[in-house]
C-alpha cells in the first residue's frame, strides 16, 4: 500500500513550456487526448487503482508474453516461456545474434504500431532476435493501475532475460531494450533487475504523468548506455519533460512535432523517429548546456546521433535537433 500511495503522489510546481529537469509538472487531474483514429481518451490521474489486479500482478507476473521474431519468422511469432527451456531451445532464437527487446505502452498489445514498425526495421537492417514483450493485461487497465504495476512487470522481464542468458549463454552486452511511453519505464526496471549490464536501454518518450519524481522511472544506471527521446513533454504532454538518461534528445524542442496537431501524435513521433534512425542513422543532435537552450534552439555543443542500433554507442548530455514533418523526417 505504501508503494501505491507513493506512486499516486504528485508534487506541485509552476507550469512552464520549457522542459524541466528533476521537477514534477503540475498536471491537471484529467488529460484528454485524441488518437490517430480521432477517438478521444481521458487519463484520470486520481482514478482509484485496481488493487485486486495489482496484487495478482505482483504475485503472478507471468501474464506477460515474450514473442520471438527473426528473419526466419518475421511475421508469425514464436512464444518463449519463462522457465520453459524447451520453448527456447526449439525456437529460432540464436544466441550468436544480438537481441532487441521491444515493449509497448499503455492501452496497447502485441499489435501496437510501434511493435510492428520497430520489428520490421530491425529485421530489415540486420540479422537479430527481436523479442516483443506483451503486457496487455496490465496495460489495458486504468493509467494509475498500469503505472503502479510497471516495476513488477519490468522486474519480471529482467528475470526472463536472465533465464534466457542462463539457457543459451546470450551475453547481456548484446541486448538492446526499447520501450515506448510506460514501456520505457518497464525496460528501465528490467535493466535495473539485471544490474545495468545490458548494452543499451532506449526510452521512447517515457511516460510523464505520475513519473517525474517516481523512483521507479527510467534512469541512466539501467544499462551500460541509456538514451531517451522526448517528443511530447509539454505541460499537458503524455511524455516526461525532464532528462532521465545518459543522453536525452529533444527533437524540435521536445514538446510538439512538425505535422502534429494532437498530443498523441507528438507522443508517437518518438518511436517513428527512432524507427527511421535505425534505417538511416541521420539525426544529428547538438549538445545543449541547459534546458533553456533546448527550448530556444540555441545549442552549440558537440554532435551525437539520435537513436540507431549501435550496441556500442556512448554519450552523455542534453541534445536538440530539428526534424521534418514526414518520413524519414
Amino acid at each position: 500500500m505504501k508503494t501505491l500511495l507513493f506512486l499516486l503522489c504528485i508534487s506541485v510546481c509552476s507550469a512552464t513550456a520549457v522542459p524541466l529537469k528533476n521537477a514534477e509538472i503540475n498536471y491537471p487531474r484529467f488529460i484528454k487526448y485524441s488518437d490517430y483514429d480521432g477517438v478521444m481518451h481521458t487519463l484520470d490521474l486520481e482514478e482509484q487503482p485496481d488493487t485486486t489486479l495489482l496484487e495478482d500482478i505482483y504475485r503472478n507476473p507471468d501474464n506477460n508474453r515474450y514473442l520471438l521474431y527473426t528473419r526466419d519468422n518475421p511475421l508469425v511469432s514464436q512464444t518463449l516461456g519463462f522457465n520453459n527451456t524447451n520453448s527456447i531451445i526449439l525456437s529460432k532464437f540464436d544466441a550468436r545474434k544480438p537481441i532487441v527487446v521491444i515493449v509497448h505502452g499503455w492501452l496497447s498489445d502485441k499489435h501496437a504500431n510501434s511493435n510492428i514498425a520497430l520489428t520490421e526495421v530491425f529485421l530489415r537492417k540486420s540479422n537479430v532476435n527481436v523479442i516483443v514483450m506483451e503486457w496487455r493485461r496490465l496495460a489495458s487497465s486504468n493509467y494509475v493501475t498500469a503505472t503502479a504495476g510497471v516495476p513488477a512487470v519490468g522486474r519480471r522481464l529482467g528475470e526472463f532475460l536472465k533465464f534466457l542468458h542462463s539457457v543459451t549463454g546470450a551475453p547481456y552486452e548484446t541486448m538492446h531494450l526499447i520501450g515506448f511511453s510506460l514501456g520505457a519505464h518497464v525496460v528501465g526496471n528490467s535493466g535495473r533487475q539485471l544490474g545495468g549490464k545490458v548494452a543499451r536501454v532506449t526510452g521512447l518518450d517515457p511516460a510523464g504523468p505520475l513519473w517525474n519524481l517516481n523512483r521507479d522511472r527510467l534512469r541512466s544506471s539501467d544499462g551500460i548506455y541509456v538514451e531517451a527521446i522526448h517528443t511530447d513533454g509539454g505541460v499537458l504532454g503524455l511524455g516526461i519533460g525532464s532528462a532521465v538518461a545518459d543522453a536525452d534528445f529533444f527533437p524540435n524542442g521536445g514538446n510538439s512535432q512538425p505535422g502534429c496537431l494532437t498530443s498523441f501524435c507528438n507522443h508517437e513521433r518518438a518511436w517513428q523517429l527512432f524507427a527511421s534512425s535505425v534505417t538511416y542513422n541521420h539525426f544529428l543532435g547538438r549538445e545543449c548546456s541547459n534546458m533553456l537552450q533546448v527550448s530556444l534552439n540555441s545549442c552549440r555543443g558537440k554532435i551525437l546521433n539520435m537513436g540507431n542500433d549501435d550496441l556500442r554507442k556512448k554519450g552523455t548530455g542534453l541534445y536538440r535537433l530539428n526534424t521534418q514533418r514526414s518520413y524519414p523526417y
